[in-house]
């Protein structure tokens, strides 16, 4: 069985030439509005839970910074291989 997530319909004040570009590259990639907002916010969602990830790492790490030479047994984890 497929799972068909319940849309609700909202409405949205966009200024004009951002609704202009908005319709263009739905055009161009062949979507929808809705599909390219969806699409959009989903993207925008994600950058600002990775940006409030980033800021609590940065947050733990001022509070207890690493030992010096702590991370050196993760160097060659960290290394490309050889090719």
């Amino acid at each position: 069985m497929e799972y068909i997530p319940r849309m609700e319909t909202i409405q949205i004040v966009l200024e004009s030439e951002l609704r202009v570009a908005a319709d263009r590259a739905a055009r161009h990639l062949r979507l929808n509005r809705s599909q390219l907002m969806r699409e959009a916010l989903r993207e925008y969602l994600l950058r600002l839970e990775t940006k409030a990830r980033e800021e609590r790492d940065r947050k733990g790490y001022a509070k207890n910074p690493p030992e010096l030479g702590e991370a050196q047994a993760w160097e060659s984890e960290a290394a490309w291989p050889e090719l």
